[in-house]
């Protein structure tokens, strides 16, 4: 099939690479414009980008897709499908219009629950039992489209965000690698999604990091995981140098009780609102690699009884 892939994040490329095993004919690539980041803050391509560098297909970086000379583009691909992962960038009406066969989605939930932005964060933070991904079609709604097909996966204690989000990559390509065959064969069917259950996963913003020991001990670690490793919950307290920052990237809930924020025991389980959380990973500011908690402590020169936030 002739497609255009619109993608950016490194969750789009398993999908840009099964597309181009299967053979298809990827007339054109779309996604975000070279941007400062990493060490040195060098302009980078996208991890799309990159990807379709390697593989000699074309790359379009626009602005924007509104008005008639995007339309016009985009419609001179000719294509039968256009394929979408985590873009970045709305589809216009006049660009879902375009593909014969429209536009086909890859999104990190189960539709309708975590329409948006961070679904897989927000399927940690929440405490789902599972999530998955699922292929649909795009209307102009965000994320309101029939679904084709899903795939689910178990979101089990201590699972992070980031360990969720890698797990689905790679189910999310064979599934729209299924999908585009079905859709070639005339046999790729969709449903719309119920009307009950719809959730919007909003992008997560600065102020969710922070944690707060006053929380039962459930949600602290629902929202240490959920935000590992990107941006990283965190609290900041005195480990002898005045006021430092420590990201927490990982936990699970834990017996114990006190005060909240404090040290509890030598295996850094820290006393909650209601219960306790153990924490399983830290890195310091400026400190480099991650430390089990047993690590951090000896690092620190903390012992029980000590407060960790200032």
């Amino acid at each position: 099939m002739r497609v255009v892939f619109m993608g950016t994040p490194d969750f789009a490329v398993p999908t840009l690479a099964r597309l181009a095993e299967d053979g298809h004919a990827i007339t054109a690539v779309y996604t975000r414009a070279p941007a400062r980041g990493g060490r040195g803050m060098a302009v980078r391509p996208s991890p799309v980008q990159a990807l379709a560098d390697t593989l000699g297909l074309p790359v379009l970086t626009p602005a924007s897709l509104k008005g008639p000379e995007a339309a016009e583009t985009f419609a001179a691909h000719d294509a039968d499908v256009a394929v979408v992962v985590a873009y970045g960038m709305l589809l216009p009406p006049a660009i879902l219009a375009l593909p014969r066969h429209g536009c086909l989605n890859l999104h990190g939930s189960l539709l309708p629950r975590w329409r948006g932005a961070a679904p897989i964060q927000r399927a940690v933070m929440a405490g789902d039992p599972e999530s998955g991904v699922g292929v649909m079609r795009m209307e102009a709604g965000l994320d309101t489209g029939p679904v084709a097909l899903e795939a689910r996966v178990p979101i089990t204690p201590g699972l992070t965000a980031g360990e969720l989000h890698d797990a689905l990559m790679p189910l999310g390509a064979d599934l729209m690698g299924q999908a585009l065959r079905r859709l070639e064969a005339g046999d790729l069917a969709f449903a719309p999604q119920p009307e009950a259950g719809v959730v919007y996963a909003h992008k997560i913003t600065n102020d969710e990091a922070r944690i707060d020991w006053s929380q039962p001990a459930e949600a602290v670690a629902r929202q240490v995981n959920g935000l590992s490793p990107f941006p990283g919950a965190f609290f900041e307290g005195d480990l002898g140098k005045g006021a430092e920052r420590v990201k927490v990237l990982r936990a699970l809930p834990a017996s114990g009780s006190g005060a909240p924020g404090t040290l509890l025991d030598e295996g850094c389980t820290v006393a909650c609102g209601t219960g306790a959380v153990r924490l399983l990973e830290l890195r310091r500011a400026g400190k480099g690699g991650v430390a089990s908690g047993a690590e951090f402590l000896r690092g620190a020169r903390l012992e029980p009884g000590a407060r960790l936030s200032t």
